[in-house]
């Protein structure tokens, strides 16, 4: 138990509401074992993703009690056995933590821990795992997007909305976005996407195949599949493709829509992505924070006893502005 140490961490013992989420002070630290690497957090990363497993309603069930949290970021505590990419005293940043990143204290396998470059601060580290690894598997992974395509991120304000719309402009790919409210609108065309339009008002859909000539958008990364995914296969140009990043239900629609243009709808899940392609993804993101287009957006930040609170805001809130992230 790392010399007896306790800290402090969320703990959820039953699957339900946010308030299952509760503050514990008594958890003790873990500790590394081979390959892991103990992180001191800093900030955590909330994401949509872990309501639902919260909630019960995930597909993978966490053993209970846990702590949620996959994007940690923070300092290098102490290395197990075997570890060389990184060392105590390290700023870094997780994909995946073993022991849940809303705690002081984090394990993580040394694969899924990534230096944190000087130049972004924790918060933005904990802005970084899921959302930029999420938007690049959509795009490069599922949808094999090329530059000159067309895009249309459906939701582009949140986390994984403004990943998607920074690395899409980077890729060379002419970006289009949605966002709920005027100030969503607003950090989307800063982003990266060269128009922005109100997935709240009537006929939006008719103003995006506007955009495109008549021809329709070549890739959507959805984040809102239950409400969206019908009308996107009708703004989808040949050959198009939809990413279900985020579906919070069911939804009809009709699969003529998809013979019509000879579409594909794709789901992405980071879970299933091989080694290789973690490590083509860290890179590319790496240059990107090296040449400076990659500048994860924080949204709101709350204290960690506040976590409840947060997982109630990201489902509940109006319209996301950057990624909700838990401050120690």
């Amino acid at each position: 138990m790392s010399g007896g140490r306790l800290m402090r961490a969320i703990r959820a013992s039953e699957f339900g509401a946010p308030s299952v989420l509760e503050l514990r002070s008594d958890v003790a630290v873990p500790r590394p074992g081979r390959g892991q690497v103990l992180i001191r957090v800093h900030a955590c990363g909330v994401n949509p993703v872990e309501t639902y497993i919260r909630a019960g309603t995930y597909a993978r069930r966490p053993p209970l009690p846990y702590t949620p949290g996959t994007d940690a970021a923070g300092v290098v505590e102490s290395v197990g056995e075997g570890v060389a990419a990184v060392k105590a005293g390290d700023r870094v940043f997780t994909t995946a933590t073993e022991s849940g990143a809303y705690a002081e204290f984090a394990v993580a396998a040394e694969a899924c821990v990534h230096k944190l470059p000087d130049a972004l601060d924790f918060p933005q580290g904990a802005a970084l795992g899921i959302p930029y690894f999420t938007a690049y598997r959509a795009l490069i992974h599922k949808a094999h997007c090329k530059a000159g395509e067309t895009v249309l991120i459906h939701g582009a304000s949140g986390g994984v909305g403004v990943a998607a719309c920074q690395l899409s402009r980077a890729l060379g790919l002419r970006v289009l976005g949605t966002a709920g409210t005027p100030e969503g609108r607003k950090l989307v065309l800063n982003n990266g996407a060269h128009l922005a339009f109100n997935h709240r008002e009537e006929g939006y859909t008719d103003k995006i195949m506007e955009a495109t000539g008549g021809r329709g958008v070549d890739v959507i990364v959805e984040m809102l599949s239950n409400v969206n995914l019908s009308k996107d296969l009708q703004m989808l140009a040949y050959g198009g493709r939809v990413t279900v990043v985020g579906s919070r239900g069911p939804i009809e629609i009709n699969p003529r829509d998809t013979m019509a243009k000879e579409s594909s709808i794709m789901g992405v899940a980071l879970f299933f992505s091989t080694p290789e392609e973690k490590n083509e993804c860290a890179a590319l993101l790496y240059a990107g924070m090296e040449a400076g287009w990659l500048r994860p957006v924080v949204g709101s930040q709350y204290p960690l006893e506040k976590a409840a609170q947060a997982h109630h805001d990201i489902i509940e809130s109006p319209g996301a502005a950057g990624k909700i992230v838990l401050t120690m």
